[in-house]
């Protein structure tokens, strides 16, 4: 029996990961679940799995929280609040694993903790590591912990990579990574018409069930620029080596390409749960809950090279990660901010590149060599961003 924290429980990644929980009671127990601010739904997950804490991270949301519990079947659970819980329950010792799905700089700390702990870390907050790159990696490496990786490309290519295989590494006879794309809802939307696009209309994915900032991402294809990142970090592979193949059907998770001419592709319907499942169970295997793929519904897949023109974002990924240092975290900063600033109709769409491109021209590729040096970078960016708005906004 393993113990488990979720960070992030109340968002997508969070449902999915107690689903699957829920199907597997004799290998997992629930020690710990954190939200900001959906008591509610954090309520009823308590009321169904029983965990020894809670954590509200929006102290405001707390005390309404534990009102919430008195008197409930669940009043006597421990209840925390703050940034500095999180970090807590991430680190206790009844905890094996920990699912890092806070979205943003947020889950920066508790994840990196939960490496230092030596933890195993399902590592669903691709910003943790876009922020703090080798500091984190030589965190996993240095206390023993285990990095599985969460989001569907990633974990479809820690599946194809040789047997033994472990994050960090480079795996010699891979020269080549395919990292596929859905394209998001505007693939084939006329780019003049982009200036235009509502709120609502970016986060109608067309395919994956997500949050409404992780939905922006994909809309411009961020979200694939920060995988991008990503994967140079826990694959240890050069970004020249990644390549982002546009796969509009999401069948396809992900490829590897290797020297003899193999390419090694997993593939499944794209449902959370899958990569969530191979995680929790590596290195064996267990049921997800997911359906079999259909390979005759499938009919065809296609696949398309990204343009730059209409998807800006990816390339300034690119151009932040060869240029290293301290701009994948300043890359990351401007983007939740200029994200919050489309979700709340203070920007156009096309904006979001705008307001990362001239955030990144403010900065040197600094070495971004301490914790301190990262989260430095992170505020800094998130001011010159917030700048940045303000003259577009005149």
């Amino acid at each position: 029996m393993k113990g488990i924290c979720i960070l992030g429980a109340t968002g997508s990644i969070g449902v999915s990961t107690l689903d699957v929980v829920a199907r597997h009671p004799d290998q997992y127990k629930v020690v710990a679940l954190t939200a900001n601010g959906n008591i509610d739904a954090l309520f009823e997950q308590c009321l169904a799995h029983r965990p020894e804490y809670a954590v509200v991270a929006n102290p405001d949301n707390a005390q309404a929280f534990k009102d919430k519990i008195s008197g409930s079947p669940v009043a006597g659970m421990k209840v925390l609040s703050g940034a500095e819980a999180l970090t807590q329950v991430a680190t206790l010792d009844n905890v094996d694993a920990v699912m890092a799905a806070i979205v943003g700089a947020a889950g920066l700390l508790p994840t990196l903790a939960a490496a230092k702990a030596g933890k195993t870390v399902l590592l669903a907050n691709k910003e943790a590591l876009v922020m703090s790159g080798q500091i984190f990696m030589q965190a996993v490496a240095e206390n023993g912990a285990t990095l599985l990786p969460i989001d569907s490309e990633h974990n479809a290519i820690f599946q194809c990579m040789p047997a033994g295989y472990t994050t960090g590494h480079t795996a010699k006879q891979a020269r080549r990574i395919l990292l596929t794309a859905s394209g998001g809802p505007f693939r084939q939307t006329p780019i003049a018409d982009l200036d235009t696009v509502t709120p609502e209309q970016a986060v109608a994915h067309p395919k994956w069930d997500m949050g409404r900032k992780i939905s922006v991402d994909s809309a411009t294809m961020m979200n694939k620029g920060l995988e991008l990142i990503e994967a140079c970090l826990l694959f240890n592979m050069d970004p020249d080596a990644i390549q982002v193949v546009i796969h509009p059907q999401s069948i396809i998770h992900s490829m590897v390409d290797y020297v003899d001419g193999s390419v090694l592709a997993q593939m499944g319907n794209p449902d959370m749960r899958t990569p969530i499942a191979y995680a929790m169970a590596w290195p064996e295997r267990f049921d997800s809950g997911v359906a079999p793929l259909n390979i005759f519904e499938v009919k065809h897949m296609d696949f398309e090279q990204p343009d730059l023109q209409r998807f800006p974002c990816l390339r300034l990924a690119y151009e932040a990660i060869k240029a290293g240092g301290i701009m994948p975290t300043v890359l990351n900063a401007a983007n939740e901010i200029a994200v919050e600033a489309f979700l709340n109709e203070q920007v156009r769409f096309t904006d979001i590149a705008r307001i990362i491109e001239r955030s990144m021209a403010q900065f040197k590729a600094d070495c971004a060599d301490t914790l301190e040096h990262v989260l430095a970078a992170d505020r800094q960016a998130r001011d010159v961003a917030n700048a940045v708005i303000a003259e577009l906004k005149h």
